[in-house]
């Protein structure tokens, strides 16, 4: 039969089409078909199947990956504790509150890592005092005040900051920034020993004439981190909704008023992410503070004295470890500073989770 809509000598009426590619519509009209396999639609199946697929691939990869990440950092946690273990039952000392020498020769051994935590902490912190406010400074200047052809010279050199070797770092504040804080902290001495932060070191005297305290270990930290903080914190600023920002200007806000309003508000758990990957950048840091501070010092938050970090304590011990008893005591050390590495991250989430809530 013929395709066309003509009129029947029999009826007088329109003939309808007898296509496959046609049929009648819910409206009374013409319209087209499902195509049937074999024909153009089966490309669309196809890949609709290899979508499904590549779907399937890629979240078996994006499983897997985590699965690793997860299963290596228990395998490191199980080298810690297997290794740390046995020194820890037979430590004659209270692990968490003894801060005398360490005892590991022989048979009886005496350990703790109160000064270790303090130092590491201290230094850890006055990194971050110093870095999280001129990095949240570059960040707000490279995202809203910066022109295009300054921004990329800007954020190449900051993030060059990061391609430093940490011994480098290291040479640099022993031989560079160490001499050049002598008379800056004999003048804190002088004129501000009466807070317990800047007082005349009782022992240790040597690092006094080198510049190896802990305030210089604090600021070469904080060079060290500086570009990690910069880096989040800048990513977080320019993914800002732009709906944001326009509403704070149509309602009259200045410049700084819709940074304040708008940019940091949205960036704030970015920024603080950006922060506590660089304390745990800080916290494990061993090379730099290696050559800056080495000598075990007093706990009185003296930015004068010197310190030993739980890095720097087993970087110094490394080449002793000729015995099982003496290797668990160090990797013991390794192992709190593991755990209080993941106390640091659940305390930034926390926070994170609740200004996002």
């Amino acid at each position: 039969m013929a395709a066309t809509n003509q009129m029947t000598p029999e009826t007088g009426s329109h003939a309808v089409p007898d296509d496959a590619d046609t049929a009648p519509s819910s409206s009374g009209g013409l319209s087209t078909r499902v195509p049937t396999p074999g024909s153009s639609g089966a490309s669309t199946l196809a890949g609709s199947t290899a979508s499904r697929l590549g779907d399937v691939v890629f979240r078996r990869l994006a499983t897997g990956s985590g699965i690793l990440v997860t299963v290596v950092i228990a395998l490191i946690a199980a080298f810690l504790v297997i290794t740390a273990a046995p020194s820890l039952i037979d430590n004659e000392a209270n692990f968490f509150t003894y801060s005398g020498d360490w005892v590991v020769d022989g048979g009886a051994l005496k350990f703790g890592i109160p000064k270790l935590a303090y130092a590491t902490l201290l230094v850890s912190l006055i990194a971050l005092l110093i870095a999280m406010p001129i990095a949240l400074g570059i960040a707000v200047f490279l995202t809203e005040y910066a022109s295009k052809r300054v921004v990329g010279p800007v954020t190449y050199l900051v993030d060059l900051l990061a391609a430093v070797p940490s011994i480098v770092y290291g040479l640099w504040g022993i031989l560079v920034l160490g001499p050049a804080m002598v008379p800056v902290n004999n003048w804190l001495v002088a004129n501000a020993g009466f807070l317990p932060f800047f007082a005349e070191p009782a022992d240790n005297v040597t690092n006094m004439s080198t510049g190896g305290t802990l305030l210089t270990a604090g600021i070469v930290l904080a060079v060290m981190i500086l570009p990690i903080i910069t880096a989040v914190t800048r990513e977080v600023f320019v993914q800002t909704p732009v709906a944001h920002r326009e509403a704070a200007l149509a309602l009259g806000a200045t410049k700084w008023e819709v940074v304040r309003t708008a940019v940091l508000p949205f960036g704030f758990s970015g920024y603080i992410s950006g922060s506590m990957l660089g304390l745990g950048r800080a916290l494990g840091e061993t090379m730099a503070l290696y050559l800056i501070i080495s000598n075990t010092g007093p706990m009185n938050f003296n930015l004068m004295e010197s310190g030993e970090t739980f890095a720097t304590k087993i970087a110094n011990n490394a080449a002793e470890f000729d015995s099982p008893a003496k290797t668990g005591a160090f990797i013991s050390a390794g192992l709190a500073l593991f755990v209080l590495t993941f106390l640091v991250n659940a305390a930034a989430r926390g926070i994170v989770g609740r200004r996002q809530a």
